[in-house]
């Protein structure tokens, strides 16, 4: 099968012809329809991460936001059978400890984050394997479209499930987001099909527009201001401050400008993860966030049983993930579109359909 083929470190990544994987007898093996591009990729492709245990090698498949259609099914399962169509969360559980069984398969004791490690590898292949598909694989719906169902991916659905699970969004709170990738819009999308008011802040103007078309009633331009955490406070109720505030990029400073724009008992919600500049450690205001009651949340993912509430919410439309898509591309384009995420000029999230 043709696959993007990772060479090591910031090399160019080629499109190869490898082995179709093999699935077990509790996996599924998919034709894959879409699979989105994330900037994920481009922090592994870069090589960050070694702290937390990330460590591609040279021959790696990435590709970890997919959906596709059934092609062959392990003999131990039971719920999925040729022809289905599936998608799946990119940190794939066990579905045995005790994580998983209290449905918090995302942060599973023996999760394997697809798309990172040499076995399990990733969708930018015209297949991919899904393990302990019982658990991890998701039916779809027969109406949505593979695109916008690419389009929930990780970001997406990390957004969903830290917003809707982690932290209390209720109707009328203020929720700031920091960071308008793909990531960040799709927090403002969440928020505000929760009943948030929504704060966008970001550096890029046409970023910024694009937030506004997807529920942003206030934005902040990074370079307009000299104080970011002010400008989000001076929107809100006596400029009290956020009562959550959504960290999407992951560098030092959207960290900090996040915590320090929220109100007392506010929350604090982190989706992005930090670059080698951080290595992973960022200072906060440890005597403020206990002075004020300021609360840190992490948001890793989705556990497969969240999937049919994000459905629900595009059945009526108050979600739609599409919205959110940049462009389509064919599985030549993957690498050169992988390797320009490190532009920060990426306004949304752009999909591979082209196989």
């Amino acid at each position: 099968m043709r696959a993007v083929v990772f060479q090591g470190a910031e090399e160019p990544m080629t499109v190869e012809d490898v082995d179709r994987p093999e699935p077990g007898d509790d996996d599924i093996l998919v034709e894959t329809e879409a699979c989105g591009i994330c900037r994920s990729d481009w922090h592994a492709w870069r090589g960050d991460w070694e702290w937390i245990g990330v460590m591609p090698q040279p021959g790696l498949v990435f590709g970890h936001e997919p959906v596709g259609r059934v092609v062959e099914v392990g003999d131990n399962v039971d719920r999925f059978a040729v022809g289905d169509r599936v998608t799946n969360p990119f940190n794939l559980g066990c579905g045995s400890c005790h994580h998983c069984r209290d449905g918090r398969g995302n942060i599973c004791e023996r999760s394997v984050p697809m798309g990172f490690v040499p076995f399990q590898t990733g969708a930018f292949a015209e297949y991919y394997s899904v393990r302990n598909a019982d658990f991890n694989a998701v039916s779809l719906p027969d109406e949505v479209d593979p695109v916008d169902v690419a389009g929930l991916g990780c970001r997406f659905a990390t957004a969903f499930h830290g917003l809707a699970h982690r932290v209390d969004v209720t109707p009328g709170d203020w929720v700031a987001v920091h960071g308008c990738g793909g990531v960040g819009l799709s927090a403002v999308h969440v928020a505000d099909a929760l009943g948030a008011n929504v704060i966008a802040v970001d550096l890029s103007a046409e970023k910024l527009e694009r937030a506004r078309d997807l529920g942003a009633d206030r934005t902040v331009e990074v370079g307009a201001v000299d104080d970011v955490p002010q400008a989000v406070k001076k929107f809100t109720e006596s400029s009290r401050g956020a009562d959550v505030a959504v960290d999407a990029l992951g560098i030092a400073e959207t960290c900090r400008n996040a915590m320090d724009s929220l109100g007392k008992g506010g929350q604090h919600l982190q989706i992005g993860m930090t670059t080698s500049e951080e290595g992973g450690e960022v200072s906060l205001p440890v005597d403020t966030m206990v002075t004020d009651e300021r609360e840190f949340y992490g948001t890793y993912g989705i556990p497969p049983n969240e999937y049919d509430e994000i459905f629900r919410m595009m059945a009526t439309g108050k979600l739609e993930p599409g919205r959110i898509v940049s462009e389509t591309v064919s599985l030549e384009e993957v690498p050169g579109v992988v390797e320009g995420l490190g532009d920060y000029e990426t306004v949304g999230i752009p999909v591979c359909d082209g196989f």
